[in-house]
C-alpha cells in the first residue's frame, strides 16, 4: 500500500501509553485501504453485515462475486466457507431479497462436470485477493488462478490453468428457464437466464454473452440433468455450458469476456464492447483509477489505520446501491428495460434499494457528495412512477412487498432541499402526494392503512395491518417530508397546512402513562398487553424502546411529551442502562436483529437495525451534546472493525456505513428534507471533502483521540461557533470547520437554545 505512515504514539518498552496510537497520514490511494470482505462472516441467524464482495464499479449495473453457497442461496459467499462453486454474476441487493438475473462462471481441469457440489473447488483466504476492481482466487483442486475485474456491465477474466489438455470453463444460467448457445466459429457463447425472486414483468431475461481468446477444443451442454457432449445450444428449466482447451504450457492463460442487457442479445453484445481496446491489466488499472476517484473526494488523515479501513470500507459500501439499470444503445442514447411493465424506454433507471433503510443516511449522503448521481436517481424515480404509477419503496428490481413507510417523499424531498433540482419534480410531487394518500397494489407500497390515517391520525391496531405504529410514526415524518418539498415548491397553502398537520400524527401515539410510542385501537383505546420490550407487533424490526425515537421532524415536540429536556435525556440514558431483554413472541423465535441487540452489551441499543441508528445524536436537541459524543464514538469502536465481522447487524445498501462515514467526518443527518446536520465526534485529525460544485469542505481536530473525544471548542472559518448543528446550504459554499477537543465533556457549550438542532414545532413558524 502507497500509506505514509504519521507516529504519534509515544512508545515505552514496547508498548503505547494509554489515549495514544499510531495514526496515518495522507492516503495517495483510498482503493488500497478497502476490504470488500468486511461484514461476509454471517448468518442466516446472525449477521455480520451480510454482505458479499462485490466486485464492480460504483453503482454499476452488474456486479459479481466468488460464489460458495448454493444456486439460488442468497449467502452466496461466507467467508468460514471452504469450496468455491464459482464466480457469479449478481444482483443481489441483500439474501433477504435475493438474486436475479444470475448466472455463474467456473474454472476445472480434468473433471468435465456440471454438478455444482463436484465442480466446487476448496480454496484458502490466504491465496484470495478481494478488492472491488480486482478479484482472484487459487482453486486448489484444479492448481488454476481465476482473476476477474469489471466494467458497469461486463467483466473481464483471466484463467490461469496447467498444462493440460482438458482445462475447461462453465457457464451456469441457472433454473426456471434458461437458455446457452456455443458458437465456436466466433468462440463465443450466449444466452439468457430468468432465474429471479421476485419483481420482475413477465418477459423478463438477462441476456448474456461470452467471448474467448482461444479456440475451443471441445463443447458440451447441460440441460437439467444431463451432460451431452457436441451439443451446441438447449433450452430447458436449467442449461449451461462447458468449454474446453488445450493447455500445452503450464502457466497458459484464457481470456474471456462477459457482458450482458436487460434489454436484448444485441445490447449484450455493445454492453461487450466496454472492454473494447484494453488488456486484462489495463482494465485493473481502469477500474483503480475510477475508484480512487470516487473515494477520493473524501481524503482522511489522521486515523489510526483500523479507522481508514473502517472509513474506506464503509465509504466503497455507500457507493454500490442503487445500482444502475440502465444502458447505452447503438446511438448513444440512455434506455433501460422497464422492471415495471416490461417495456425497453428511454432514460434512467436505478434499482436494488430499499427506503425505509436508506432515506436516513446513504441518500443524504450522495446529496452532499455525489449530488449528480442522485440526479439521475431522480429521473429514474419518475420514470418509475410513469411506468408502475407509484414511486418503490423497495425495489429489486421492480415493486417488493417488504419493509413499512412511504419513504420515496424522503428520497425525493430531501434531494431538493438540498439542492438536487431535477427536471421531473412536478411529477415526482405528483407522485409522492399520490403515494401518501393511498394503499397500493402490495402493502409495501403507497401507504397501507392510508384511509385509517387520514381519517384517525393513526393506523390502528386492531384492523389487521401489521407493525401498525411504525406505520404512523413513519408517514407522520414523510408527511413532513412532503410539507418541506410542497413549501420549497411553492405549492398551495392547502397542501402545505394538509401536510403540515399530519406532520404531528406522531402525537397520538405517545402514551404518557409509559413515556413510550404504542399501539393505538381504531376507537382510540391503547392496544393491550403493552410490553415496550416486545419486538415487531405493532412495530418493524424493533420495539417501543426503538420506535419511540422515530419523531425526525420534531424531536422538541417529543421532548415536550416526555416531560421536558431532562426527562428525554434520562430517557435517553435508559436505552443504554436497560438490560437487553426482548419478548420475541410475536416472531416465535429470536430474529438476527434481536441477537444483534443482544450480544452488542449496549443495552436496549440496536445498531444492527435502522430504527434507532438516529438516537444518539437526539442528545443534541435537548442541550447534552456531549453524551451525543461519547456513545457516537462508542458506537464507532464497537459496532464497526475492518474485519469479515465488521458489522453490528445488515450492512443494508449502504446505510450502516454511510452511517459510519457521516459520524467518522463528525456530524449525522438526524432530518432529512431539511438543511441540517446533526454535530457529532469527528475522529480524523484532518479531513477534505471535495465537493463536485468545486467547493471544498476542511474539517480539522485538534488534540484529537479516543480519549478526547469531546468537543471543547469549534470554529466554524475562524469564527466561534457554538451550535450543535451544521448548515448544508453554508457547507456546500466551502467551509474551514476546526474542533478542539478534550477528555471532559465541555458542558457549557451547546446548551443554549439557539443551539439546538431543527424540530418542527419550535423552528417553523
Amino acid at each position: 500500500m502507497n500509506l505514509k505512515f504519521l507516529v504519534t504514539a509515544v512508545l515505552i518498552g514496547g508498548t503505547v501509553l494509554s489515549g495514544f496510537a499510531q495514526k496515518i497520514g495522507k492516503v495517495d490511494k483510498p482503493l488500497d485501504l478497502v476490504s470488500t470482505l468486511v461484514g461476509t462472516q454471517s448468518t442466516y441467524f446472525l449477521s455480520s453485515g451480510n454482505t458479499y464482495p462485490a466486485v464492480a464499479l460504483p453503482w454499476g449495473m452488474n456486479f459479481w462475486s466468488p460464489q460458495t453457497g448454493k444456486m439460488g442461496d442468497g449467502w452466496m459467499y461466507t467467508y468460514t466457507a471452504e469450496k468455491i462453486r464459482g464466480i457469479k454474476q449478481t444482483h443481489q441487493p441483500s439474501p433477504w431479497m435475493n438474486d436475479y438475473g444470475q448466472f455463474s462462471i467456473m474454472a476445472m481441469v480434468g473433471n468435465k462436470t456440471f454438478d455444482q457440489d463436484k465442480r466446487s473447488s476448496y480454496f484458502s483466504h490466504k491465496a484470495e485477493v478481494a478488492r472491488p476492481h480486482y478479484y482472484s482466487v487459487y482453486l486448489a483442486d484444479y492448481d488454476t488462478k481465476v482473476e476477474l475485474t469489471p466494467t458497469e456491465r461486463a467483466s473481464y477474466f483471466r484463467f490461469t490453468f496447467p498444462k493440460t489438455d482438458s482445462a475447461y470453463v462453465l457457464i451456469d444460467a441457472f433454473d426456471k428457464g434458461s437458455y446457452v448457445e456455443v458458437i465456436p466459429q466466433e468462440q463465443k457463447i450466449i444466452g439468457y437466464s430468468t432465474k429471479n425472486s421476485g419483481g420482475v414483468p413477465k418477459n423478463f431475461k438477462n441476456y448474456y454473452v461470452m467471448t474467448f481468446d482461444k479456440p475451443f477444443a471441445n463443447v458440451a451442454t447441460f440441460a437439467d440433468s444431463v451432460l451431452t457432449d457436441g451439443r451446441y445450444k438447449i433450452q430447458a428449466d436449467h442449461v449451461g455450458a462447458i468449454v474446453g482447451f488445450q493447455n500445452a504450457n503450464a502457466g497458459d492463460q484464457v481470456l474471456m469476456k462477459a457482458a450482458s442487457s436487460f434489454i436484448s442479445p444485441e445490447q449484450a453484445e455493445l454492453n461487450l464492447k466496454e472492454l473494447d481496446g484494453v488488456t486484462f491489466d489495463e482494465q485493473v488499472e481502469k477500474g483503480a483509477d475510477i475508484w480512487n476517484t470516487e473515494l477520493g473526494k473524501i481524503q482522511v488523515e489522521g486515523g489510526t489505520i483500523d479507522q481508514m479501513r473502517i472509513f474506506y470500507s464503509s465509504l466503497y459500501r455507500s457507493l454500490l446501491f442503487p445500482r444502475m439499470f440502465y444502458e447505452i444503445d447503438a446511438n448513444g442514447n440512455v434506455m433501460h428495460y422497464s422492471p415495471y411493465n416490461g417495456e425497453v424506454l428511454p432514460g434512467y433507471m436505478f434499482t436494488d434499494t430499499g427506503f425505509w433503510d436508506t432515506f436516513r443516511a446513504l441518500f443524504p449522503f450522495l446529496n452532499l457528495m455525489y449530488p449528480e448521481v442522485n440526479l439521475k436517481m431522480q429521473e429514474g424515480l419518475a420514470n418509475a412512477y410513469r411506468e408502475s404509477g407509484w414511486l418503490p419503496e423497495w425495489a429489486s428490481p421492480g415493486l417488493r412487498n417488504v419493509m413499512v413507510g412511504n419513504n420515496s417523499a424522503s428520497v425525493v424531498a430531501d434531494a431538493w432541499v438540498k439542492g438536487v433540482r431535477s427536471k421531473d419534480i412536478e411529477t415526482l410531487y405528483e407522485a409522492v402526494l399520490h403515494g401518501a394518500n393511498n394503499a397500493g397494489p402490495l402493502t409495501a407500497v403507497g401507504r397501507a392503512g392510508a384511509d385509517y390515517y387520514k381519517e384517525l391520525g393513526y393506523v390502528p391496531y386492531d384492523v389487521k395491518i401489521n407493525e401498525n405504529a411504525a406505520r404512523t410514526l413513519e408517514y407522520a415524518y414523510d408527511d413532513f417530508s412532503i410539507y418541506q418539498l410542497a413549501k420549497a415548491l411553492g405549492k398551495s397553502k392547502e397542501d402545505q397546512e394538509l401536510y403540515k398537520k399530519r406532520a404531528y400524527n406522531y402525537e397520538k401515539l405517545f402514551d404518557p402513562a409509559t413515556g413510550l410510542m404504542r399501539g393505538k385501537n381504531k376507537d382510540g383505546s391503547w392496544s393491550n398487553p403493552f410490553n415496550p420490550f416486545k419486538w415487531g407487533d405493532a412495530f418493524t424490526e424493533g420495539n417501543s424502546w426503538h420506535y419511540s425515537w422515530s419523531v425526525f421532524q420534531d424531536v422538541e415536540g417529543l421532548a415536550k411529551l416526555m416531560g421536558g429536556h431532562q426527562a428525554m435525556e434520562i430517557k435517553l440514558d435508559s436505552v443504554f442502562t436497560l438490560p437487553p431483554v426482548f419478548d420475541d413472541s410475536y416472531y416465535g423465535f429470536p430474529i438476527h436483529e434481536i441477537r444483534e441487540m443482544q450480544i452488542a452489551n449496549m443495552g436496549q441499543y440496536a445498531h444492527g437495525n435502522q430504527p434507532i441508528q438516529h438516537m444518539i445524536y437526539l442528545y443534541n436537541h435537548v442541550g447534552a451534546p456531549w453524551k451525543a459524543q461519547y456513545w457516537i464514538r462508542e458506537t464507532m469502536n464497537r459496532m464497526y472493525s475492518p474485519n469479515p465481522d465488521g458489522y453490528c447487524g445488515d450492512e443494508d445498501n449502504g446505510q450502516t456505513s454511510a452511517w459510519y462515514v457521516f459520524s467518522a467526518l463528525g456530524f449525522y443527518p438526524v432530518t432529512p428534507a431539511t438543511d441540517e446536520y446533526v454535530i457529532g465526534s469527528p475522529i480524523f485529525d484532518k479531513v477534505t471533502m471535495h465537493l463536485s460544485n468545486g467547493k471544498t469542505i476542511q474539517i480539522e481536530t485538534k488534540n484529537n483521540s479516543d480519549q478526547n473525544r469531546y468537543i471543547q471548542n469549534l470554529k466554524w472559518n475562524g469564527k466561534n461557533y457554538t451550535k450543535n448543528f451544521l448548515n448544508h446550504s453554508e457547507l456546500v459554499k466551502g467551509a474551514n470547520l476546526t474542533f478542539d477537543m478534550g477528555a471532559e465533556p465541555n458542558k457549557q457549550r451547546g446548551v443554549n437554545k439557539a443551539d439546538l438542532p431543527f424540530s418542527m414545532s419550535k423552528d417553523d413558524k
